[in-house]
């Protein structure tokens, strides 16, 4: 139980006791700093079932928790606010209950309902970029967030692996490839991607030339000889032309190489994938069904439609006059296909850009109204776009910023920085580079996730790896540094399981301390409830704040008995360990030494 679950129940009884009456919740707040006190009870809300002065109420509430609580040592009333000061002995005998646990703050699996995450799902005519960087990050953090809250996960894909860019690529590759293949210098992901870029530069001089000859500039959209061809090939895929599928299969297989060095490269992975080359027919059969319910409508042309107007929403089309499917209609099918693969499956993430939010809101209200149960439990995990100081990037125009590039670039720039400071003279090359890689990456992650999703990224390199303020290198640079002081220390940091409360007093900077990792718990239900890993990365920042502080204000090995340096020693370890955890659920490692 909580800190304030315990309050709780202490503060409710007060009032039955003073005043005979029954509160449904108490509402506490962080106690302002300028004010004595741990944890503040707002009074004004106790003012629907207790008639009086919210001061005065304070002070009867405050001296009954006094007189009837050990854990209350003190409190103070300003306005219609309960400050209340918490004893040295909760704290230590709290602190005790968690030190030599490594998995605290995590969850054992309690609940039987899976949750599925789909993060990633890239188009196979191109290699990752910055802004699949943030989905991927995103995605998997929030699927590690869960597991820890004690949530059964499953993290899956859909790779959109047909259509007519995809077509654009194999056509280019086609006509200008002359048999090129990947090598170890050009991963299979990005010599599809140069083709699709060269399609791109052919099919504008084509317009160029189409509109020299008279056509307006739509006209010769639509005619270009490369387009045409391009349709044609996604027609000849769809009747299973074998040449064409063929080379389908061979350019796609290069891309998914290349992608799983990606992957592997920025640490993370999934549990299952699904491909829309299998998925783009489903969901027809649940159309026909929801013409039998009523939930869908058909025009006299025969397109079917969902009219979601009643829900503040519009008509939807589910499937068109000549009976081929749309995008809604496969995401129907896939979400169905979904819970047949995974029956333990109770709901889904979707990390998907906020330009899609509109189809998200669709596309769960159809399935709520096709009667699924768990379509309740279906959540967008909507986040905006990344941009760079250059401005916006486009994949046709070859001006993205490519993963792969952008994490070497990350593990350069760590190298330059650290080489500025000098702290790794001792280090072999191979540990330099390993430790610049881990840098590097966990500034990229840490920059990306401390912000809240929905909000649009400026990335800047240079900025995320600065080694002071909120950023992945400083956390990291304190994890390491606590890892020194437990080598220094030489004596067993998680001491005896006796209680410290009638040898200890607290000093403010440990007390902080203790009281920051009592919130660690709460933070992960409040991260996995939210989907945001910027409720985890701002946590640990705060954390960190809290250690540097407490390090340069307290003496840890040089404490004045062995009692206090070994408690201050099994704090540091507890903390460095709190923080291993918490960057665990961001995919960020920490160095042992930096």
């Amino acid at each position: 139980m909580t800190l304030q679950e315990t309050l709780e129940l202490h503060v409710k009884a007060a009032i039955k006791a003073l005043f005979q009456a029954e509160l449904e919740s108490v509402e506490f707040q962080a106690t302002r700093k300028e004010f004595a006190g741990d944890v503040t009870v707002v009074v004004f809300p106790m003012l629907r079932v207790v008639k009086g002065n919210p001061v005065v109420i304070g002070e009867q509430v405050g001296q009954y928790l006094l007189d009837n609580v050990d854990l209350v040592k003190g409190f103070n009333v300003v306005k219609g606010f309960l400050n209340i000061e918490i004893s040295d002995s909760y704290y230590l005998d709290f602190f005790t209950s968690i030190k030599g646990n490594d998995s605290y703050g995590f969850v054992n699996q309690k609940d039987d309902k899976a949750v599925m995450v789909e993060y990633s799902s890239p188009n196979t005519n191109k290699p990752l970029h910055l802004g699949h960087v943030r989905n991927v990050l995103l995605g998997y953090s929030v699927a590690e967030i869960l597991k820890a809250s004690g949530k059964k996960v499953y993290k899956t894909q859909i790779i959109n692996d047909r259509g007519i860019h995809i077509c654009k690529s194999m056509l280019a590759y086609q006509k200008f490839g002359k048999n090129e293949t990947p090598t170890e210098d050009l991963k299979g992901d990005k010599l599809v991607g140069n083709y699709y870029v060269k399609f791109d530069q052919e099919y504008k001089s084509e317009i160029s030339e189409l509109m020299a000859q008279g056509q307006s500039e739509e006209d010769a959209k639509k005619n270009a000889p490369l387009l045409l061809e391009a349709q044609q090939m996604l027609l000849k895929w769809e009747a299973g032309d074998e040449a064409v599928v063929a080379l389908w299969e061979k350019m796609n297989q290069w891309v998914y190489d290349g992608f799983d060095v990606t992957y592997k490269n920025i640490g993370v992975d999934f549990d299952t994938y699904y491909y829309e080359s299998n998925t783009y027919l489903l969901g027809k059969e649940f159309v026909a069904e929801g013409l039998k319910t009523g939930v869908f409508e058909q025009d006299a042309d025969g397109s079917v439609w969902c009219d979601l107007t009643q829900d503040g929403l519009d008509r939807k089309i589910v499937l068109r006059a000549d009976g081929t499917a749309v995008y809604m209609t496969q995401d129907i099918g896939t979400a169905i296909q979904r819970i047949k693969d995974y029956p333990d499956v109770g709901g889904m993430v979707y990390t998907v850009g906020n330009e899609q939010d509109y189809h998200f809101k669709v596309l769960f209200l159809i399935l709520k109204k096709l009667g699924f149960d768990w379509a309740k439990n279906l959540f967008h995990l909507s986040y905006g776009m990344v941009d760079l100081p250059s401005g916006k990037m486009k994949s046709r125009e070859g001006t993205v910023v490519d993963a792969d590039d952008l994490i070497q670039e990350m593990a350069d720039t760590a190298e330059e920085i650290s080489k500025e400071l000098g702290k790794l003279e001792e280090y072999s090359e191979e540990e330099k580079q390993t430790l610049y890689k881990t840098i590097g990456l966990g500034a990229l992650k840490y920059y990306i996730l401390k912000v809240d999703p929905k909000k649009r990224i400026l990335f800047d390199p240079k900025e995320s790896i600065d080694f002071q303020g909120n950023t992945g290198p400083f956390i990291q640079y304190t994890y390491a540094r606590i890892q020194s002081i437990l080598r220094k220390a030489n004596v067993d940091a998680n001491g005896a399981s006796t209680s410290l409360s009638d040898q200890i007093a607290l000093h403010e900077k440990e007390r902080q301390l203790i009281k920051q990792l009592e919130q660690f718990p709460v933070i992960i239900q409040n991260a996995a409830e939210q989907h945001s890993p910027a409720l985890i990365a701002n946590y640990t920042y705060d954390l960190v704040k809290d250690f540097n502080s407490f390090y340069q204000n307290v003496s840890i090995l040089g404490a004045d008995s062995d009692v206090e340096k070994n408690f201050r020693v099994a704090l540091s370890k507890t903390v460095s360990q709190t923080i291993k955890n918490a960057f665990k659920m961001l995919g960020i490692e920490v160095p042992e030494r930096m």
